[in-house]
């Protein structure tokens, strides 16, 4: 049985047993093996938060040791502290790198075995207090990826939304992940024990859109030799989504608005309405304010979808959230088959950054998972995914990404090159500390206590 003492480990070697011996003899932390945990699941659904990694000179000097141990990290939910065993941390960046993104802290061998208890301690009532879940999560959670400073608000409105019973309206570009959000909000709200039904309003034939919301009595036309039941009474008691509101008949609308007013429907072919208990979600990539000023959408509607709103950002402007979402969508599809690669290039992620993602989080994860197919190389490279360096600026589409991406790489190469001395980076860089707070949490480079994954169930 795992206690609130419960601690992960993650490597070997002579100091770091010895720390863990002391850190169980002396303070009653119960070790588990992190590699063993993984594979066996012998402590499966208990609550493990903290864990103690090795990051030892094999790690430091080999750049395959290092990836393997940044994948094992970027897909744990614990909050990691981290024990040094001969690394220079001035000359490695690398290391820098993993230490600022996975771990919340850090010591070096020798180390004072209290310190570490009380590093360990904290950390685990940081994680009970910001309300994270076990390690081990249901399949069907949903969920999203995003750093505090770019989605922040988003998670926050969520989560409010899900204890509001009224409708909401999600805008956002093709691929940003509408429907993804709308889960969310269903899985969080008292009606998750019912169903998601989502509904592209843009795929429905327009002769046929009035009986694939509302159903058909039987003989109600020609080849309706049953009752079927519409997608609003297959969403009774749960929550239906309707995607790309924007492309539905103005017919259609005149009708979804009469239901909205007293949640009552009437199969197509019927003579009696009754009530159906559902939620209303709705998306849409078109302005609908505009689409109302051209007359192509009810402006009545509008207002009755758009009680609860909710924008999401197209990727291009979450620079600081694309390399976790590559590596998240790479620990993915790795587990789909048998995949030789061993993690993703710095050039990748460096290109990856310029580009200005149409298709948005949909496409980066299609070229990852294609580029994984046909990639004969140990690491993913630019070319593997259709992005070339020397094309990379085709892609700039404004000022502000190309300021952005800018600041966003001097920021990083300074902080790698002093170690994330913040007083010699704000030196070099010729600004002062404050902006170089304000700089660092805008790009997702501030030491966040918060991890990139959030779970909603």
């Amino acid at each position: 049985m795992v206690n609130n003492k419960s601690l992960a480990t993650l490597g070997q070697g002579v100091g770091f047993t010895e720390i863990i011996e002391k850190l169980s003899f002396n303070y009653g932390w119960v070790p588990y093996p992190y590699s063993a945990f993984e594979k066996t699941k012998s402590v499966e659904n208990e609550p493990l938060r903290v864990g103690l990694v090795l990051i030892d000179q094999q790690a430091s000097l080999k750049q395959q040791k290092a990836l393997e141990l940044r994948h094992i990290l970027s897909g744990s939910s614990l909050y990691w502290m981290a024990v040094l065993d001969n690394v220079e941390l001035k000359t490695n960046t690398t290391i820098n790198c993993m230490l600022d993104q996975f771990c919340h802290g850090y010591t070096t061998l020798p180390c004072s075995i209290a310190e570490v208890h009380n590093l360990l301690f904290n950390l685990d009532k940081l994680y009970e207090w910001q309300g994270n879940k076990p390690l081990r999560v249901d399949e069907d959670r949903v969920k999203m990826i995003g750093s505090p400073r770019t989605t922040g608000n988003l998670f926050e409105r969520i989560a409010r939304f899900a204890n509001v019973d009224a409708p909401v309206l999600i805008h956002g570009e093709t691929g940003t992940g509408k429907e993804l959000a709308a889960r969310a909000i269903h899985e969080s709200s008292a009606r998750s024990h019912a169903p998601f039904v989502a509904v592209n309003c843009g795929a429905m034939p327009e002769g046929l859109a009035q009986s694939e919301l509302y159903g058909c009595e039987k003989g109600a036309f020609t080849g309706a030799h049953q009752q079927r039941k519409g997608y609003i009474e297959a969403a009774s008691d749960g929550t239906l989504f309707l995607d790309e509101i924007g492309d539905l008949p103005l017919a259609i609308q005149a009708n979804l608005l009469r239901f909205l007013e007293n949640q009552r429907m009437m199969r197509v072919g019927g003579r009696k309405d009754f009530f159906v208990d559902v939620r209303i979600i709705a998306a849409t990539h078109v302005d609908l304010r505009q689409a109302v000023a051209a007359k192509t959408f009810r402006n009545d509607l509008y207002h009755r979808l758009n009680v609860l709103e909710i924008s999401l950002p197209p990727l291009r402007e979450r620079i600081s959230d694309i390399g976790p979402l590559a590596e998240f969508f790479f620990n993915k599809y790795r587990e789909e088959g048998s995949c030789k690669l061993k993690g993703i290039s710095q050039e990748t992620f460096d290109i990856m950054r310029s580009h200005t993602w149409p298709g948005n989080i949909r496409e980066l994860s299609n070229r990852i998972r294609q580029a994984m197919l046909y990639s004969d190389s140990p690491l993913l490279m630019p070319a593997d995914m259709g992005l070339d360096r020397r094309h990379h600026g085709r892609y700039i589409t404004s000022l502000e990404l190309v300021r952005n991406q800018a600041e966003f790489l001097a920021l990083r190469e300074s902080l790698d090159n002093h170690s994330y001395d913040l007083v010699s980076v704000a030196s070099e860089l010729m600004i002062s500390k404050g902006t170089l707070y304000r700089l660092m949490e805008k790009h997702g480079l501030k030491y966040s206590r918060l991890p990139y994954i959030h779970y909603f169930k």
